[in-house]
């Protein structure tokens, strides 16, 4: 399942990040790629290291911790630590599966995140596209909103053709293993909003409580 996440970060948050990521130096993010992954990447990321961005990363972290549909999408055990990427014209990443085991904590890869972080008319191209049983599914988001999907999913970034396009990504690990058991609670929990706000009794709701 995927899901798009919308606002997870306000105006006056894009601009602080969006400043702070300019006074930074930018590193090959080969670096980082799993060996699959590497021959396929061809983009800059922010040194994990600075303490400059390892504060933008609680930041960003805690942003996405708090979206109300996150926690009922991924019902996560564990969050990474995001990755800041920039692509500059020409720059792409292609067809690749994220590795199932991230970064020295081994954190299992149950889901991925995208935090789109540019504003979409400043630059071209530069396109997160998902392979799903319908067909690749193009995904290009406002500043500010973020989609979660599968990691082990086929996706790729299509080429920057003009400006450039900064992103932060990230992993989960779900306290629910099987997807499709994740995407049944998800489900649950909706249909369960959709009812209180339909002014259900709470008696009435028992029945579907139980089977959360």
């Amino acid at each position: 399942m995927s899901l798009i996440l919308q606002a997870v970060l306000e105006r006056e948050d894009l601009t602080r990040i969006g400043r702070e990521l300019e006074a930074l130096a930018w590193k090959p993010g080969k670096r980082t790629a799993g060996a699959s992954a590497r021959g396929v990447k061809e983009n800059f990321q922010a040194d994990g290291e600075d303490p400059r961005v390892q504060a933008l990363n609680r930041f960003v972290t805690d942003a996405i911790k708090r979206h109300p549909m996150f926690d009922l999408a991924a019902r996560p055990a564990r969050v990474s630590r995001p990755i800041f990427s920039r692509y500059e014209p020409g720059m792409a990443y292609g067809a690749h599966t994220d590795d199932a085991l991230m970064d020295e904590a081994r954190l299992r890869t149950d889901l991925a995140f995208t935090l789109f972080l540019s504003d979409r008319a400043s630059y071209d191209g530069g396109a997160l596209c998902i392979e799903s049983a319908l067909g690749e599914q193009e995904i290009a988001l406002d500043a500010g909103d973020a989609i979660l999907y599968p990691a082990g999913s086929i996706h790729r970034v299509t080429p920057v053709t003009r400006g450039t396009r900064l992103a932060a990504v990230g992993w989960v690990q779900s306290l629910i293993a099987d997807a499709n058991q994740r995407e049944l609670l998800f489900d649950l929990a909706t249909a369960r909003a959709r009812l209180v706000k339909a002014g259900i009794a709470r008696e009435e709701l028992l029945a579907l409580d139980k089977a959360m």
